[in-house]
């Protein structure tokens, strides 16, 4: 199990944007390049006061169809506890477990005021959202794969587990960060060090900007900024 986000680090990872994360957690070498965040399958759906950080909270849904035991979507608060069982900040992620788009949403305006009580700083889903007008007044950001004018048989199959949505694999309790451009998982092995290695990639591109902007800059003095920050790797043996 994840240990919680140390306070003095949420106030951080808020500081930077998804991108930056995501270069951060490059420099560590402690994944492959093309895991730990979502694809294109979901997109931020309402505008953002700043990114969303929080400790993930896993569910399992189907929309398509009416649940085996007759209950509706709403009914019972039993799976709040996987909710709580989280530390604070949450973000609640949903997998759709219907095949195709989703036919109907589990959160919407309601849910989202629901979830907020219990600590909830957002949502990430491959199903669909609705109330999209009201949740961002709310300042509840979601990251959806789809919007759906109805809850249709939105239900609860299981909660707690390891899930996926678009491409990310979730486990409970697990760093999320999310911004426009998608949501990373942050390793807490790493957590510790992620400012200081997003304040020197961000350091980095200014550089880099700064002597783009430059009106004396050619391709060679370019050229020689970039080089002075990446020494070219040696191509031979020693």
């Amino acid at each position: 199990m994840n240990p919680s986000i140390p306070e003095p680090l949420l106030a951080e990872f808020s500081r930077f944007d998804t991108c930056t994360i995501a270069n951060a957690i490059e420099s560590f070498g402690v994944r492959l390049r093309n895991e730990g965040f979502t694809d294109a399958r979901v997109r931020c759906q309402t505008s953002l006061a700043g990114p969303m950080v929080g400790h993930a909270v896993t569910l399992r849904i189907r929309s398509g169809g009416p649940s085996m035991d007759g209950h509706r979507y709403f009914e019972g608060t039993t799976w709040w506890n996987a909710v709580l069982a989280q530390p604070a900040p949450r973000v609640v992620v949903i997998q759709d477990l219907d095949a195709g788009p989703a036919a109907g949403s589990f959160i919407g305006q309601v849910h989202a005021a629901i979830l907020k009580v219990l600590g909830g700083v957002g949502l990430l889903t491959d199903g669909a959202v609705r109330d999209l007008p009201a949740l961002a007044a709310a300042g509840f950001p979601v990251f959806a794969a789809s919007v759906s004018v109805s809850h249709a048989y939105a239900h609860i199959v299981e909660w707690g587990g390891e899930i996926e949505v678009a491409g990310l694999k979730i486990r409970p309790g697990d760093w999320l960060h999310g911004d426009a451009h998608g949501v990373v998982s942050i390793p807490p092995s790493i957590g510790a060090g992620i400012p200081a290695a997003a304040r020197r990639s961000l350091e980095r591109e200014e550089s880099i900007l700064a002597a783009c902007a430059d009106p004396a800059v050619t391709p060679a003095r370019l050229r020689a900024v970039l080089e002075s920050m990446n020494p070219p790797a040696r191509s031979g043996p020693s």
